[in-house]
C-alpha cells in the first residue's frame, strides 16, 4: 500500500517526546492520518505502544494495515481529539502529539474537493458522516457571512470580492466541484493577485475546509483535556500550520498555571532548511512542547 502523507519535523518531535525508560509508555497522536509519526515512535521506542485517533475512517484504515507488523502496540480509535479527551475517564498517557496539518492523502486521494487543482465533489469533511459538506457552505450561506468566513478563517483580504462572485455564480448554476469554484475564485480577484506565489483559491479553500470541520473550535477544548489526561513529567507535542491554528495554541499554553506546566520551546521550532527543500509543505510548520509538572 501507497503512503503520500510527508511526516513534518519528525526527528524534531522525536527529540522532544521521548518516552519514560523501561516502561510501557502509552503515546496519543491526536491527529494520527497515515500513521507517518506513530510509525517512527513503534519503530524507535519498542516498549511505546500507540493510541491513534482520527475523524476520517478510510485514512485510519490505512495507518492500522501499516501498523499490523507491531504486534498490537498500535490500536486505532474513529474520534475527533476534543471528543475523546472527555470521554478518557482516569486513563493517563505519557506523550501526547498533535498534528493540526491536513494530510496529503486528503488532497491526493480522498476524492472530496480538497484541491482546487483538481475535478471533485466539493466536500472537504475530514468524517463523511459529518451534516455539513463544502457544498452547502459555497451554495448556502448569506454572501455576508461567506465573506465573514473567507476573511476570518483564510485571511483573504479579497474576501468580500470572493463571496459576491460566488453568490452570483450560484444564481446561475449549483456550485459542485472543487474546480469549478477555484475558477470563479480566480475570476474574482485582480489579475496582479492571480500570479502571486500562492494560487488565488489557497485562502478560500483553507477558510471553507475549517468551516465545515470545525477545526478551531477544537483546539482548545481538546489541549484542556490533554493536559488533564497527561501524567506528570509527560510532554505534549503541538505541530500547527497557518498563524491561526497556533496563536490558539501559543496563547493557551502562555494561560496555564506555570505550577501545572512548563513551556519547553520559547519559541517555535521550525523545519530544517533541508526538510523544506525537501518539503515545501513544511514551510509553515511550527512545533511547540509542553511538560506537565
Amino acid at each position: 500500500m501507497e503512503y503520500v502523507h510527508y511526516s513534518v519535523m519528525a526527528e524534531e518531535v522525536l527529540h522532544y517526546l521521548v518516552p519514560p525508560a523501561d516502561q510501557q509508555a502509552i503515546l496519543v497522536d491526536c491527529t494520527c492520518g497515515e500513521g507517518g509519526h506513530t510509525h517512527r515512535f513503534l519503530s524507535t521506542y519498542p516498549d511505546l505502544s500507540v493510541i491513534g485517533l482520527d475523524r476520517d475512517a478510510s485514512i485510519l484504515e490505512k495507518a492500522k494495515r501499516r501498523m499490523e507488523a507491531f504486534d498490537g502496540r498500535f490500536t486505532p480509535f474513529k474520534v475527533t481529539f476534543d471528543a475523546f479527551f472527555k470521554d478518557t475517564g482516569q486513563q493517563l498517557y505519557d506523550l501526547i502529539l498533535f498534528d493540526l496539518g491536513i494530510s496529503s492523502y486528503h488532497y491526493e486521494e480522498s476524492g472530496r474537493g480538497f484541491s482546487f487543482r483538481k475535478e471533485e465533489v466539493l466536500d472537504m469533511r475530514l468524517d463523511t458522516t459529518d451534516p455539513i459538506s463544502a457544498m452547502d457552505v459555497v451554495n448556502g450561506y448569506q454572501e455576508q457571512r461567506l465573506a465573514d468566513l473567507i476573511y476570518t478563517y483564510g485571511e483573504e483580504r479579497y474576501s468580500r470580492r470572493i463571496a459576491r462572485a460566488i453568490v452570483e455564480a450560484r444564481k446561475l448554476t449549483k456550485i459542485k466541484e472543487s474546480d469549478q469554484l477555484a475558477q470563479i475564485i480566480y475570476k474574482a480577484v485582480p489579475p496582479a493577485y492571480r500570479y502571486g506565489h500562492l494560487h488565488p483559491a489557497t485562502k478560500t479553500f483553507q477558510a471553507i475546509r475549517i468551516e465545515v470541520n470545525g477545526e478551531l473550535d477544537r483546539i482548545e477544548v481538546a489541549l484542556g483535556g490533554a493536559i488533564k489526561a497527561l501524567k506528570r513529567g509527560g510532554r505534549i507535542g503541538v505541530i500547527s500550520f497557518h498563524s491561526l491554528e497556533d496563536r490558539i495554541v501559543k496563547w493557551f499554553f502562555k494561560a496555564q498555571d506555570p505550577a501545572l506546566i512548563t513551556i519547553l520551546t520559547k519559541k517555535p521550532i521550525i523545519p530544517s532548511d533541508e526538510e523544506r527543500a525537501e518539503n515545501p509543505a513544511s514551510r509553515s510548520a511550527k512545533l511547540r512542547v509542553i511538560e506537565k509538572l
